[in-house]
């Protein structure tokens, strides 16, 4: 593992493996456990694979882990000898790491493992040069109240060559310390343990030593697999003159740590130990990151159905409504009616459709003028506001669809405006139904030219032709006659009969079809612009589904 070519492949295959983590974390994980899973591969990869394998005798990194008052800072004092980490009950609110190395090793760490910790989370207690080799870390508590606190503990254990447990003899079987301690087994990282505060009376002493050792026997951690030890510290043995524990109990550790410092080929023995077990590791913990990107696919894939289906039938039932010949206001047909001179065609309906065409001129040139502004303007209006409301519904459907999942019930209260149809689709409808008048006026003027209708069309005026078509694709006779369907089929009748005797029926078929055509595309683009917003909240599945196939790849390749 240590030859060039090896730790070559080895680190691209880190980085791609590292890549594929960062595209999971892009992805917005909903459930915070995927997220933290997410981003504990993530800094494991870039925070120790990859800088160890690249620089395989960089400075060991031993990280000092335990919950609030175990102890930690205490030890890392007697190591030092000094007073260089704050101990005592402040302690647990401050938001720090303390990083106990010489300034060599420091520039390397914030170069490498540590670059993603952030420089005022750090603070820096200056070793001699003397201690190169070894950096000591005092984490924030992994129990701490603050999140940031126990997510800076978890980069640091994932960034670490020997991970030290400090515990008490009342706090050792607490179980967010044993949740933090069942991934360092996962990433079979070298393990040392603290027992602080032991009873000085001897019978309860090996009480809890025993208790000690089966807990870490049942969780598969024992001496034989993870390099385990456990150092026992009594109650009242301190070094009141630096705040620390007392040296003689910490002897041990300090002592192993000074052997790594002063000799290079332990720490490559420790160091190649650390990554060959973080490459282990990297199976269950890549395996569970692809099991949460396909439960999130298969959930994400019945989200993104929930808001289809919702807005599907919203738009299908706009459709129905719109076609249902009662779109505009009564006022505004009988304008139209008046226009197109409804008691004139009406009389001469049985006179053939040439000689209608004749009267239809005639009458029209004796009406008012047509109120083609007025007509479109209600056309436009009415549209609008109806489709505002069924966008409005289909939305209101999906988000109290989705307000049901426990994963998504939180993305909607961060955005009360899913509740209805979202602010831009307003103006987007009003482009799009201005846009589509001027392509059915444009549709006007090139029938009339194909079908000979150009004086008829110029009789009228190619704004009013235009309007007839759109009226036609709101309202159809159907067979039905007038007096069945009252003003609103009159005026669809007498519309109806102005367009074939312009351009006779199959022409007035066509255009009346492609102006439909026209307005559902549009609508349909309405619809989907607005179901996009929740769309983009949960992450495409096909994308998800292979994100995980890949994750899976990347670590057979690894650990080949």
């Amino acid at each position: 593992m240590t030859t060039g070519g090896q730790v070559v492949d080895l680190v691209a295959r880190s980085r791609r493996l590292a890549d594929l983590a960062e595209r999971r974390l892009a992805l917005e994980p909903r459930a915070p456990s995927a997220r933290e899973r997410a981003r504990r591969l993530r800094d494991h990869l870039e925070g120790f694979v990859l800088p160890r394998a690249a620089d395989i005798d960089a400075p060991l990194l031993v990280v000092l882990i335990g919950s609030t008052g175990a102890g930690k800072s205490s030890l890392l004092n007697a190591i030092a000898g000094a007073n260089v980490s704050r101990a005592g009950v402040l302690r647990p609110t401050t938001r720090e790491a303390v990083v106990y190395a010489s300034p060599d090793d420091v520039r390397s760490l914030r170069e490498g493992r540590l670059r993603r910790v952030p420089a005022e989370r750090l603070v820096v207690a200056a070793a001699t040069p003397t201690s190169a080799g070894v950096a000591i870390i005092d984490a924030p508590d992994i129990d701490s109240l603050e999140r940031d606190n126990r997510a800076l503990a978890d980069t640091l254990l994932e960034a670490c060559d020997l991970c030290v447990f400090v515990t008490t003899a009342t706090r050792y079987a607490d179980l967010v310390p044993w949740n933090v301690l069942e991934r360092i087994r996962q990433r079979q990282v070298p393990l040392a343990v603290v027992l602080n505060r032991l009873p000085t009376d001897a019978a309860d002493r090996e009480i809890v030593i025993a208790d000690v050792t089966r807990l870490f026997a049942d969780h598969s951690m024992t001496p034989a697999n993870a390099g385990l030890a456990i150092l026992r510290v009594d109650e009242g043995e301190v070094d009141a003159d630096i705040d620390a524990l007392s040296r003689e109990a910490t002897r041990p550790l300090a002592d192993r740590i000074r052997a790594l410092r002063e000799a290079s080929a332990e720490r490559r023995t420790l160091a190649t130990q650390a990554l060959a077990g973080a490459i282990r590791g990297l199976a269950p913990l890549a395996g569970d990151v692809a099991a949460d990107l396909e439960s999130e696919a298969a959930e994400s894939e019945g989200l993104r159905r929930i808001a289809e289906e919702a807005y599907a039938a919203e738009l299908r039932q706009l459709s129905t409504e719109l076609r249902s010949g009662v779109l505009l206001r009564a006022e505004v047909l009988r304008q139209w009616q008046e226009f197109v001179g409804a008691d004139q065609i009406a009389r001469f309906m049985s006179s053939g459709l040439a000689r209608l065409r004749g009267m239809l001129l005639f009458a029209i040139r004796g009406t008012p003028p047509a109120p083609v502004a007025s007509v479109e303007e209600s056309m436009a209006s009415s549209v609008e506001a109806l489709t505002l409301r069924h966008v409005s519904e289909a939305a209101r459907r999906t988000a109290r669809s989705w307000s049901e999942q426990r994963d998504t019930s939180d993305l909607l209260a961060r955005d009360p405006t899913l509740w209805s149809a979202s602010p831009e689709t307003a103006p987007a409808l009003r482009d799009m139904l201005r846009d589509w008048m001027h392509a059915v006026i444009d549709d006007v003027r090139g029938a009339s030219g194909r079908k000979h209708a150009v004086a008829r069309v110029a009789a009228i005026g190619v704004n009013a032709v235009g309007v007839a078509v759109m009226l036609a694709v709101f309202a159809h006779t159907a067979g039905l006659t007038g007096t069945e369907l009252g003003i609103a089929a009159g005026t669809a009748f007498v519309n109806q009969k102005l367009l074939e005797a312009i351009f006779g029926e199959r022409a007035m078929d066509e255009l009346v079809a492609q102006a439909g055509r026209r307005l559902d595309e549009g609508l349909e683009a309405i619809f989907a612009r607005d179901r996009k917003r929740f769309d983009d909240l949960v992450a495409d599945a096909t994308a998800l589904r292979q994100l995980a196939r890949d994750l899976r790849d990347a670590v057979e390749d690894l650990a080949a």
